[in-house]
């Protein structure tokens, strides 16, 4: 299946719905806009990010605009053209999008669920299995999550290649799930021998019943992974990115959108980024090429 820019963008999360059109491409010097990745209704996601908004507002000393577009695609076009100031945008998505776009990364969110900045890609096993290796996959059946999946297909496919496993003619059946939750169900009940699963989705799906620990063996893991990262423009203010990154830093214990509440923020830089450009390479996605 092609990868393109508008299918691993938009599938990482949903977000704005109402249009970028009226914002002012020039920054307003008494505010701060702020793009939000879609995930919810636009108006609940306004509402739910209220809390940091304020915060932020308070911090600053001057209005925070939250503002919600239909995909990942709005978010940098309106970064891109000036009319976001700072965004939220998935792993992949910040990557292609310093291909097109003056942005860079400056802060991740930990949330208290997750109590990290990163996450890892697993490759799950049903003990019974008998699969214990990377080595052992070959001719069993397998399932990836959906083709523009980070943790449940490039992630994972990348860490087989690395490792000498061909995933086009090693595996005896792949299949695409459609959800990580749908890989934990289907290797607990053996309907298929191994899957590709975030960590800290298995780790829910544990907590809800739909699989077992003691029944599973985990087979490949990846290196860390960051978590979606805050970016802003490049042209933005020197001092005000300071106070901006400042803001961010002091924001704890609020809830933050449909992600649970918020531990806070951490310092980051475009660099921290490198293991998703280091994984394109190796799966021979070409980033400034997808739209």
């Amino acid at each position: 299946m092609k990868l393109t820019r508008r299918s691993l963008l938009a599938s990482a999360s949903v977000l704005l719905t109402p249009p970028l059109a009226g914002l002012n491409p020039a920054r307003a010097a008494n505010a701060l806009t702020v793009g939000l990745i879609p995930s919810e209704d636009s108006r609940a996601m306004i509402a739910n990010s209220q809390a940091m908004m304020d915060m932020l507002s308070k911090s600053l000393g001057m209005p925070v605009k939250p503002f919600v577009a239909a995909d990942y695609n709005g978010v940098i076009e309106a970064l891109r053209s000036k009319r976001l100031d700072v965004a939220y945008l998935g792993p992949f998505s910040y990557v292609m999008g310093t291909t097109v776009a003056p942005i860079e990364a400056f802060a991740v969110a930990e949330t208290k669920k997750a109590g990290r900045a990163f996450y890892h890609s697993l490759i799950v096993a049903h003990k019974d299995s008998g699969i214990k290796t990377v080595a052992d996959l070959k001719g069993k059946t397998f399932a990836f999550v959906d083709p523009t999946s980070t943790s449940g297909h490039l992630f994972p496919k990348a860490g087989l290649m690395k490792e000498g496993f061909n995933t086009d003619k090693d595996f005896g059946r792949v299949i695409f799930s459609g959800s990580h939750d749908s890989n934990a169900v289907a290797v607990q009940n053996k309907k298929i021998e191994a899957v590709a699963i975030a960590d800290r989705i298995l780790d829910a799906a544990i907590s809800k019943g739909l699989a077992k620990r003691e029944d599973l063996v985990v087979v490949w893991k990846s290196d860390p992974i960051p978590e979606s990262p805050t970016v802003w423009r490049k042209d933005l203010d020197a001092n005000l990115k300071k106070r901006v990154q400042a803001a961010f830093l002091d924001v704890k214990d609020i809830p933050w959108s449909d992600q649970g509440m918020l531990n806070g923020f951490h310092p980051t830089n475009d660099k921290a980024y490198d293991i998703i450009r280091e994984t394109a390479k190796i799966l021979n996605l070409d980033l400034r090429a997808m739209k």
